[in-house]
């Protein structure tokens, strides 16, 4: 029943949360002072000194309360008026116990004490009259009552604060699940572009080179049934991922865009109210597909972002082409009219940083100084090494002539 850690800190102004533990310490010293004469006063002083013990140890300093308690009423005579500041602090006691511990132990601890008052009376010690022990029953089943009130709402309260936590967390990684599926939907066409690829490249390849050696043609045919197998098992995937619900409608299977629609992009911003300016820095080359496409993405969601929440701001789009990959800015003034209500889901940002963190790249998104914002990253695309000069021979032999 006892514990070794201080109140909870109230949820008030920094000044105020250690009004409640003064408020106790000046209570027990009003009540230290009540005693009639210096007996009175040490008792009154040792019997305040556990109020102050409660507010720390409650389940010691009841204990030590009811004991002084009992003393008070069998060693003080009872010609003193010693029964009322002796009935409050040990309600006051219960009243911070009931803070600390659930109502059940709490309600004991008030029974045992509201009955060692009527043992007490019934033995002639001084603890008032008989009206007197009810009223300290009373007292002490209605600080009870109230602590255990209060200690219900404050627990009522952590455990919604963790609710709304969980809730937060939950949803915070439902978000990242829903943008990676679309992220890996919208990639499907990059890879099965590439496994297409192989599988022509494995088909014509015996027919490119006469007389190939039948360890290379039985090859060949194993990588190409090993393509058409990872394109079937990927069109099976694209099923799952792309179905709204279990036998639902597929949805639209368009291919994916890349830099080379930017411009288009760009136009239909343009059109929807937005002032857009683009620069382009390096020289401009192609990329792999999935960084083309997640570039694309990331400067659609940006201006997107910025038509929905700083309506009336211009945008400017940076692209600078190094041999390093692309680096990407986005940035907006301030809006110039108060955004309206947006029914997006939020996930905008979100969205784009698992793009960037599929490719390993740097991503970072924010309130620029001047009250508008920025979305930059950094994709990782090496460009490829310099092809080696190939040196032909001055004159070719014929075809029939001998090597």
């Amino acid at each position: 029943m006892a514990s070794r850690n201080p109140l909870p800190p109230l949820t008030w102004p920094r000044p105020l949360r250690l009004l409640p533990h003064a408020l106790v310490g000046l209570a027990a010293v009003a009540l230290a002072a009540t005693g009639a004469d210096a007996t009175a006063r040490v008792l009154a002083i040792a019997h305040a000194a556990t109020l102050v013990l409660a507010l720390y140890r409650p389940g010691l300093a009841c204990g030590l309360s009811l004991a002084v308690f009992a003393g008070i009423a069998v060693g003080h005579p009872p010609t003193h008026a010693n029964e009322l500041w002796a009935w409050t602090v040990h309600a006051g006691v219960l009243l911070l116990l009931a803070l600390r511990i659930p109502p059940v132990p709490a309600a004991v601890a008030a029974a045992v004490s509201a009955g060692a008052g009527a043992v007490l009376k019934s033995a002639g010690a001084g603890v008032g009259s008989w009206t007197a022990v009810a009223g300290g029953c009373a007292l002490f089943a209605a600080a009870v009552l109230l602590g255990a009130a209060r200690r219900g709402r404050r627990v009522d309260r952590e455990r919604l604060t963790e609710q709304i936590a969980a809730t937060a967390r939950e949803r915070a990684r439902r978000t990242v699940l829903e943008e990676r599926a679309r992220i890996a939907r919208e990639l499907h066409d990059v890879v099965a572009h590439h496994m297409s690829l192989i599988s022509l490249q494995a088909e014509a390849a015996p027919h490119r080179v006469p007389d190939p050696p039948p360890e290379l043609v039985t090859e060949l045919a194993a990588i190409r049934a090993n393509a058409r197998e990872g394109l079937a098992e990927l069109r099976r995937l694209l099923g799952v991922l792309r179905a709204d619900a279990p036998g639902g409608p597929a949805a639209d299977t368009a291919p994916q865009p890349s830099l080379a629609r930017l411009d288009a992009l760009l136009a239909q911003v343009r059109a929807a109210g937005l002032p857009v300016t683009a620069r382009v820095t390096g020289d401009r080359r192609a990329l792999p597909p999935g960084v083309e496409l997640s570039a694309y993405r990331i400067v659609q969601e940006a201006l997107s972002n910025t038509l929905r929440h700083a309506p009336g701001a211009a945008a400017t789009v940076d692209l600078g082409y190094g041999r390093a990959g692309l680096a990407l800015r986005v940035s907006n003034g301030p809006a110039t009219t108060p955004a309206p209500p947006s029914p997006g889901a939020g996930h905008g940002v979100t969205g784009m940083r698992e793009r960037v963190a599929m490719l390993d790249g740097d991503f970072a998104a924010g309130p620029t100084p001047d009250g508008g914002y920025e979305v930059s990253a950094a994709l990782p695309a090496p460009a490829p090494p310099p092809a080696a000069p190939v040196h032909l021979p001055d004159h070719l032999p014929d075809k029939d002539s001998p090597a």
